[in-house]
């Protein structure tokens, strides 16, 4: 499997963390934990799906995943190439009109949002192309076509730094409340700039800086664990997001 991270051109730099060629010459499938960065993904050869209570759910050849606070298991044909584009926080609304929250838990085709033809001639190049520079290329010249400026939501912007400041531990009415707002306002707002509501956000932070916390060797996961009514609540949650129990996480951490 090769997995190649690109930085994106300077006029991307404010919308775009990353580019990532990735290639499998063997047909796999493998478990994403949740993230808190929407992902458009641009396939050029081979096909993906996701598996969903037993059936296998084909993805069109570009889409767009929203954020999740649950693990997806993914299965690539053999021969997958793909460009995925991973945006910061904020950034996704500049280039589509949809209302971000409603893409929440969603993996759907591009042909939603952008023109058909344009999409269709987007995958031919893409399919010719002969080297990662040049895929890489399309796919910005394609972002750059449809980016839409407009000024950022400082308050928004501000929730995310107390937000990750704070490890996703952070009561909303007091976030609210720090930002000298409601928290109905705050919600409405954070959900169409980021995807998702500040709560449901702050809880896929927190479960990303538990699970940094294990992989350290630190005993940070005692904190989230106080958060819960019982043991089981705590197993059952932590389940949910990284697809095996804390035991089973540590064990393989070994």
């Amino acid at each position: 499997m090769r997995f190649q991270v690109y930085l994106p051109s300077a006029g991307l730099v404010p919308y775009v963390k990353q580019l990532v060629i990735s290639e499998n010459e063997e047909a796999a499938a493998y478990t994403v934990l949740p993230g808190t960065a929407l992902v458009i993904g641009f396939q050029y050869r081979g096909r993906l799906a996701y598996l969903e209570e037993g059936r296998e759910i084909p993805l069109a050849a570009t889409g767009i995943t929203g954020l999740r606070d649950t693990y997806r298991i993914f299965q690539n044909t053999a021969g997958i190439g793909s460009v995925l584009v991973i945006f910061r926080e904020t950034a996704v609304g500049r280039f589509l009109k949809t209302p971000l929250h409603e893409l929440f838990g969603e993996s759907l085709s591009l042909e939603h949002f952008f023109d058909r033809g344009k999409l269709d001639d987007l995958e031919e190049k893409l399919a010719f192309a002969g080297h990662d520079a040049a895929r890489i290329a399309l796919v910005e010249q394609f972002l750059l076509n449809h980016l839409q400026q407009r000024p950022p939501d400082l308050l928004v912007s501000r929730a995310l730094e107390y937000i990750h400041g704070s490890a996703g531990s952070i009561r909303i009415q007091e976030l609210a409340a720090m930002l000298h707002t409601s928290a109905s306002p705050l919600e409405k707002r954070f959900r169409a700039e980021v995807g998702a509501s500040p709560k449901k956000y702050a809880t896929i932070v927190r479960s990303q800086h538990v699970l940094a916390a294990m992989e350290n060797g630190q005993m940070g996961y005692a904190e989230y664990l106080a958060s819960f009514y019982d043991q089981s609540h705590f197993i059952k949650s932590f389940k949910k997001f990284a697809a095996v129990t804390p035991e089973k996480y540590l064990s393989r951490l070994k």
